[in-house]
């Protein structure tokens, strides 16, 4: 196992629950969310020109739809995102009629699908579902059970997607089928205690990248699931990454301050700020969301 390079903070964002890291090709930019905070950001790839907007509620993810606009999750589902107005509209309510559920984190698979999952905002109950948004429109329901979902992300190939469930510490796999839907669900792996996974990135050689809530640390997976790497950070709480920059070879992290006590949160002043790090294999290009 290796210990790799460490993390520069290039923006100070002091995110409540930072998510969401994304990179955006065509504008070489930098998006992530904050949760709590209600809050897009967004960021060039050196931290610089920074732009934020506020959401009319904790929004979970943002990624780059076919359209041209943004699409994100709020607490009731899917909306179109307007970078120049700033403004909100609804795409695809989803119902589940779990008033106190929101939605967690998503991710586009290579054939442009949008995998997203549900949670109970409390933290108390398994309400959570992965859902799938289809590039044909359709919405499924593919698995459920879930405490906190997280880290949706797929393998090189499309052929194996991989979720997890944080307080659990669990890291599932599934065969992904080629028309979107899920079979052999299994635990690629469980993490012990302290070690919460939370948001994932594959990169091009397969390896699972696995930020760690509460452990102030990123841990790099083979597909055989034996870790091989670490990247240590000067905050508790690692919330998810994303390979980007010209040749996918920075990696950009959330981080969040949320559960911290007044003393920790003066002991690490960067706690929800975007980090970022080189590695040496490069990541997965990211795939817009195909809107029908």
């Amino acid at each position: 196992m290796t210990t790799l390079m460490t993390p520069e903070c290039i923006w100070a964002a002091g995110a409540h629950l930072g998510e969401g890291a994304l990179w955006h090709a065509a504008t070489r930019s930098v998006y992530f969310v904050d949760i709590k905070g209600r809050r897009i950001h967004r960021c060039a790839a050196d931290g610089s020109e920074r732009h934020s907007w506020d959401a009319p509620g904790q929004v979970g993810f943002v990624v780059p739809a076919s359209c041209g606009a943004m699409v994100c999750a709020l607490e009731d589902g899917l909306y179109r995102f307007d970078e120049t107005s700033g403004e909100f509209a609804p795409l695809r309510k989803v119902k589940e009629d779990l008033p106190g559920n929101r939605f967690n984190d998503g991710h586009v698979d290579a054939g442009g699908n949008l995998w997203f999952g549900s949670m109970d905002d409390a933290q108390v109950q398994a309400t959570g579902s992965l859902y799938r948004l289809g590039r044909d429109g359709s919405l499924a329901r593919a698995d459920s059970g879930y405490f906190i979902t997280n880290g949706p992300a797929t393998s090189p190939d499309g052929r194996t997607l991989y979720h997890t469930d944080t307080p659990l510490r669990r890291v599932y796999s599934f065969d992904l089928r080629d028309d979107g839907v899920l079979a052999n669900k299994r635990v690629f792996l469980q993490l012990p205690e302290g070690s919460r996974p939370d948001g994932m990135a594959v990169d091009s050689d397969g390896h699972l990248w696995i930020a760690l809530f509460g452990a102030g640390r990123i841990e790099r997976y083979t597909a055989a699931g034996r870790l091989v790497g670490t990247v240590q950070f000067p905050c508790t709480n690692i919330t998810k990454l994303a390979f980007g920059g010209e040749d996918l070879c920075t990696a950009y992290v959330t981080t969040a301050w949320k559960g911290l006590t007044p003393a920790q949160r003066h002991e690490q002043p960067l706690a929800g700020g975007l980090f970022a790090f080189r590695v040496d294999t490069p990541g997965l290009p990211h795939t817009v969301l195909a809107l029908p």
